[in-house]
């Protein structure tokens, strides 16, 4: 009967769900994202260069900014906004944002790439290295399908899920026009959210090119790419009609994988998509050059690329460090994601960042680990199909002269350099979360922010550029947009903390403290809504380079150079299929801050090199957190 096609002769399921709204229902009537007034961009940017600054540096960037509010930057503005009136499928940031991204030369690896690690199947006996691979991939392979056939769930956000979370409200909507259904959800507080970014998920990579590298996607490849100690290994996981592979055949062919006992390559090629971008890129012509474009094609072209790790894993630390980086030869940091899995079924995902954002790998997450634990494809007693691997598997030979071997070998040198820089610290705090802190009346996004504030003052006695992402997906292509938590506000609170606890009394500090919160809660909002001021700066600063307009001198003040120094770069993420996440710091001297506040814990991933110490971060982290806590449970507190 033709409503089973859901499930395929096997008898396993091949999509998650079947949505009564269709997934792209909403895509084209989202709002488009705005591009804030002028002088409200620069009196935001004033506001965030106030903490940062003495006065008369603030004096000096004040006149500027107003100079250029009122010269230079009006036209461009409106240079701006014409353009964006011309281009109504898409939102302003979107050419500058994926261009900042393919046309920055560092290695990806530590730099852009990041990791999100999977919370471990609640059944431990599925815990298994095989039976996880298989469930995983299987479950990821049904999230594509669903996709592709227009079943998967919409991405909403809802504010009152009672009234829009529910079957009626889904049963009347899909009955609204594509081009009107936004509104439709809007008037039940319901936000649906762009999802233009989900097809890169599968089938994609980023190509190394001189000065700007291109994201391909071919969606007709139907293998999946395994990488097992550095050896490269393919294999269809769908059949000519589309359908999936049966999961006990998955699993025969990752079991083989597992067993095939092929020497490390002496040469292994994963280095190379760690390097310089030019590098990479003039290897990869050599590469193709040399006889190797049907196996680099097999490459890009995968559907995703499973890393199998040889090893159990340690400690968080550990874990960070095989989720980000791993050993080099393991991995293809090109690919739209890598799934990585270790030798004990850990499992997390590294993703490369200029196709997309969180937003679009945490909802992949979030459904891939509650079809593998909640139907999982195959059980701990399951048995792999006797299948015929010499025709199914294909391990890939590459070809290597003496200066793609060269190459290699320096790939490794400096990833091994890169990777022996980087220190990795993590704390939990298990004082309190985010349930005390609602209680409390204060923003939990809040306090960790201005807990960083706090232990950045204590252990190097300044205020510095801050960074936290917000997700901008609530608008047409939006991507993300800068919220700053370093404030005139978590300054002086975090004086009054650090300096002169003597001369305040608890409550003084409470207020200190429910000011901050409120300040911060305007930030994200406006954030949120696109009305931040980083990104209508950066594409102001785009246009005129593009335009070969001299950068104006607004852009060439110390000042703005500083604030885009970001030493503390932050991000936060809470989902139930997701352990940790963490990032490479974004400059030389900073810290890279994962975080997570939960019901009654919080904890923070931080990465740093060695003209920061991570660990002593981290401690100040906890002693602030400590003193926030006490103060809002009306305790005293000791310096």
């Amino acid at each position: 009967a033709r409503w089973r096609r859901g499930y395929s002769s096997a008898g396993a399921a091949e999509f998650l769900h079947r949505s009564i709204v269709p997934t792209m229902h909403y895509q084209k009537s989202l709002p488009r994202l705005p591009i804030p007034k002028l002088e409200d961009t620069i009196r935001r940017y004033l506001n965030a260069q106030k903490p940062l600054l003495n006065d008369d540096q603030f004096r000096k960037t004040e006149e500027l900014a107003h100079h250029f509010e009122k010269g230079i930057g009006r036209e461009l503005h409106e240079q701006l906004v014409a353009q964006d009136n011309q281009n109504k499928h898409t939102s302003y940031i979107t050419g500058p944002w994926f261009d900042m991204y393919l046309k920055a030369r560092e290695p990806v690896v530590l730099n852009f790439n990041a990791f999100m690690s999977f919370n471990p199947d609640p059944k431990s006996e599925y815990n298994d290295q095989l039976i996880r691979a298989t469930n995983m991939t299987v479950s990821a392979i049904r999230f594509m399908k669903t996709f592709r056939a227009g079943y998967l769930e919409p991405e909403v956000f809802h504010l009152n899920p009672e009234k829009s979370d529910t079957q009626i409200f889904k049963k009347i909507i899909r009955f609204v026009p594509s081009s009107l259904s936004w509104f439709g959800a809007y008037m039940v507080n319901a936000y649906p959210l762009d999802m233009s970014q989900y097809f890169r998920l599968f089938n994609s990579t980023r190509l190394p090119k001189l000065n700007r590298d291109e994201l391909y996607t071919d969606e007709k490849a139907k293998h999946l790419l395994v990488l097992r100690n550095g050896n490269f290994y393919v294999f269809d996981v769908i059949d000519r009609d589309g359908n999936m592979l049966k999961p006990s055949e998955i699993q025969a062919h990752f079991k083989y994988i597992l067993s095939n006992n092929s020497p490390a390559p002496a040469f292994p090629l994963g280095y190379l998509s760690s390097e310089n971008r030019d590098t990479w890129a003039l290897l990869r012509k050599n590469l193709l050059d040399n006889g190797n474009e049907e196996a680099l094609q097999k490459v890009d072209s995968a559907l995703f690329c499973l890393s199998l790790d040889d090893f159990p894993i340690k400690d968080f630390v550990h874990l960070s460090r095989t989720m980000l980086h791993g050993d080099g030869a393991n991995r293809w940091y090109d690919k739209s994601f890598n799934l990585v899995i270790t030798k004990d079924g850990t499992a997390g995902i590294n993703f490369e960042h200029s196709w997309g954002d969180g937003v679009a790998v945490l909802r992949f997450q979030n459904e891939v680990f509650k079809d593998s634990t909640k139907a999982p494809a195959i059980s701990p007693e399951s048995q792999p199909a006797s299948v015929d691997f010499s025709r199914a598997v294909q391990k890939l030979d590459f070809k290597l002269n003496d200066a793609l071997k060269a190459g290699i070998t320096k790939a490794k040198q400096k990833f091994d350099a890169s990777v022996e820089a980087l220190s990795l610290n993590i704390i939990q705090f298990h004082e309190g979360g985010k349930d005390l802190l609602k209680q409390k009346k204060v923003s939990p996004d809040a306090v960790a922010q201005l807990a960083f504030q706090m232990a950045f003052l204590r252990q190097y006695n300044q205020t510095v550029a801050t960074y936290e992402s917000c997700s901008t997906a609530a608008f047409k292509h939006g991507r993300t947009e800068t919220i700053r938590p370093a404030s005139i506000h978590t300054k002086k609170c975090s004086e009054a903390f650090v300096r002169e606890l003597s001369k305040h009394s608890t409550e003084e500090l409470r207020k200190l403290i429910a000011e901050c919160s409120k300040y911060h809660g305007r930030l994200t909002k406006e954030a949120a809504m696109g009305q931040g001021f980083d990104r209508h700066l950066f594409g102001l600063r785009y246009l005129a380079l593009s335009k070969g307009i001299a950068l104006p001198d607004f852009y060439q003040d110390q000042a703005y150079a500083r604030l885009n120094h970001n030493i503390i770069s932050t991000s936060t993420l809470v989902s139930p299929a997701v352990q940790l996440g963490g990032f490479g710091p974004v400059v030389s001297d900073g810290f890279g801050v994962g975080y997570q506040v939960q019901d009654d814990w919080i904890g923070c991933n931080v990465s740093s090199y060695p003209t920061r110490d991570g660990k002593e971060f981290l401690q100040c982290v906890h002693k602030s957190l400590e003193d926030i806590f006490n103060v809002l449970q009306g305790k005293k507190i000791s310096s």
